[in-house]
């Protein structure tokens, strides 16, 4: 259990999507016996020093994080497009350019979403380690709606020169009963074989238990402005100490190690 890291986690500021608040999560991932664990609230860090302070006093080591809206320009403004991408801070350096791209999304962003583009992760990518996101990222989006091998190669080794060969992770999402997840878990692996890019196996954690399924379902549809009868949404597990993935090859301790978790 303890090998085990979550590093896609969410909090109750992921607004009218997750519903744990920080207290709560931090305490049930100690109970859990998790040595570590990241924060990555969607494109804020509302509540990055709360969970530092909760993770100091429970002995875990917080990893602080965003899942941030990535479009590839927004200069051009022409072909809209939004995607994924989980960014976590190494060290200092940066813990501050997550500051820096979370305040210039907020007042640079478009569409009525905190966006950053890939000149602006480019620009502050010291210190940061990349994932590459849930089925939104643009590398599993390229799997799932355009089935183009050669284009998500291409994506792929321009994050890894983004972030530098050890800073970036194709991120396997531990989804089973989200259409298209594992198909898109076995085209990352190859990828991340063909690539030499290393994997991570992460829940995109909403809530802590399946019993508040129901709960954060009626969230996003108060969010969406939709009927929990008439419409069809995406599974979101819970915190679990042992997603199935884990026995994919290469993937237990990689995180332990980039992050000095003993």
């Amino acid at each position: 259990m303890a090998d085990f890291v979550h590093l896609h986690v969410h909090s109750h500021y992921s607004l009218l999507d997750a519903l744990p608040e920080v207290d709560e999560l931090v305490k049930a991932a100690k109970k859990l016996g998790f040595k570590a664990m990241a924060l990555t609230d969607h494109a804020n860090l509302y509540g990055a020093i709360e969970f530092y302070e909760a993770c100091r006093k429970e002995g875990i080591k917080p990893i602080i994080g965003v899942e941030a809206y990535i479009t590839p320009s927004l200069a051009d403004q022409s072909g809209y497009k939004e995607n994924h991408l989980v960014l976590l801070a190494e060290n200092l350096v940066g813990y501050k350019n997550l500051l820096l791209l979370v305040s210039r999304a907020h007042t640079e962003g478009w569409r009525g979403k905190p966006f950053i583009d890939k000149a602006m992760l480019r620009a502050h990518s010291a210190g940061l380690i990349g994932l590459s996101g849930c089925i939104d990222g643009e590398i599993a989006s390229i799997f799932r709606k355009e089935n183009n091998g050669e284009k998500a190669k291409r994506v792929a080794l321009e994050y890894k020169e983004l972030f530098g060969p050890d800073n970036f992770f194709l991120e396997l999402g531990d989804l089973p009963d989200l259409s298209g997840q594992m198909k898109v878990n076995a085209d990352l692996v190859e990828l991340g074989r063909q690539l030499d890019i290393p994997l991570v196996v992460t829940r995109d954690a909403h809530y802590l238990h399946p019993d508040d399924a129901e709960a954060q379902d009626i969230l996003t549809c108060i969010r969406d402005g939709r009927w929990t009868s008439r419409t069809v949404r995406r599974p979101r597990p819970w915190i679990f100490p042992w997603p199935a993935a884990v026995k994919l090859p290469a993937v237990l301790g990689i995180c332990r190690k980039r992050f000095r978790i003993p």
